[in-house]
């Protein structure tokens, strides 16, 4: 019996490929007569560049950028060919701000932009694949475009810092400096427009700090207003990673993608899923969020499709969310502590992976 391990990251607990890794074992301890294939899988969040390596390689590289504050930092990415695989968080994350330090009006994405020169001047690629997620920053992607070469002014001419605190003010914008892009692939798991209620200030901002969403709002506005950028606003994604979607569109000629289906066609997931006899998929969250793009729910449309059966196993899984797989498995449901199953979890997950184990047993039997 061929079982193939397609798993997403566990949130401060596992990588992708760590929990394909524990669920191998599981699997292989409770029945060693199992083929097992593994194929770590992202969304296009934190950890997008990590699935990447560990599913279909590439090199490390890295270079010096700045955080969302400006602070000085190192950033690394994937070299895959001629192509860049990269991930905003590795510069603007959230995770990288102290929460006491956390300002939204006075964060941007300069070091995104710096992650993306130094992929075309120094690496000379012809493409560039940017997962977002998990950012700091709600500037609509101005801080990243100004170190492509963008230049925004106020009502007087005078150039301004791309920050929300000075675009308030913005006027101009002179987008005629931007470097010759490669193709830039942005990949993504949200919908969510720039503008409006479900937009990139109301939904993501207050997680971030921004404590005045309709004084955000209106900046957003204006920046889409003085760069004309009014038709990529109401794309879907535009509003990802604080309006880093509509930056990468609207500044550097970016295409949105679903981060899960460019990397199931890099992997040749449908194909893979369809010499398997059981799927397994999993992530550290399984709720209503899964069906809206994440990557378990791609993975069990695709084993469906096929005829496939399907098992999940998460960290947790909400009242209804397991509904599209055939079997689902929990790790707060072993009667852990919420904190045990988080430093636990690789261990619990190889339980859970026993557990299935002894079904698949019977059904070789």
């Amino acid at each position: 019996m061929k079982i193939l391990i397609a798993c997403d990251k566990f949130k401060g607990s596992m990588t992708a490929a760590e929990a394909c890794e524990a669920i191998a074992k599981g699997l292989s301890e409770g029945c060693p007569g199992l083929e097992i294939e593994q194929a770590p899988i992202a969304d296009g969040g934190e950890g997008f560049t990590e699935a990447v390596r560990d599913s279909i390689g590439g090199e490390w590289v890295s270079c010096s950028s700045l955080d969302a504050l400006g602070r000085a930092c190192e950033s690394r990415y994937l070299i895959i060919g001629d192509n860049a695989v990269m991930e905003m968080a590795e510069s603007c994350g959230l995770e990288m701000i102290e929460k006491d330090l956390r300002d939204p009006e006075y964060s941007n994405t300069a070091g995104v932009g710096i992650m993306m020169r130094d992929a075309i001047l120094t690496h000379k690629v012809k493409r560039i694949v940017m997962g977002i997620g998990g950012s700091a920053t709600n500037d609509a992607g101005t801080g990243m475009a100004v170190e492509l070469g963008a230049k925004f002014y106020d009502a007087e001419g005078q150039h301004l810092m791309p920050v929300p605190a000075e675009l308030e003010r913005a006027a101009k914008a002179d987008l005629g400096g931007i470097m010759q892009m490669p193709e830039i692939l942005v990949a993504c798991d949200v919908r969510n427009p720039l503008l409006g209620e479900n937009g990139a200030t109301a939904i993501y901002g207050p997680q971030k700090g921004v404590e005045n969403i309709p004084k955000m709002e209106k900046i957003i506005e204006t920046i889409m207003r003085v760069s004309g950028g009014e038709a990529v606003a109401s794309l879907d994604g535009s509003g990802a990673s604080g309006g880093l979607g509509f930056g990468l569109m609207h500044f550097s000629g970016g295409t949105l993608v679903n981060g899960f289906e460019w990397l199931a066609g890099e992997l040749k997931l449908e194909q893979r899923i369809a010499e398997a006899d059981v799927v397994i998929t999993g992530e550290g969250s399984l709720d209503a969020q899964t069906a809206e793009g994440k990557g378990p729910a791609g993975v069990a449309q695709m084993a469906k499709a096929a005829g496939k059966t399907v098992v999940v196993m998460a960290g947790r899984i909400e009242d209804g969310a397991e509904a599209m797989f055939d079997r689902h498995y929990a790790i707060t449901n072993l009667g852990v502590q919420h904190d045990q199953c988080i430093v636990r979890g690789k261990e619990l997950l190889r339980a859970l992976a026993k557990e299935e184990a002894a079904k698949l047993s019977r059904s070789v039997q």
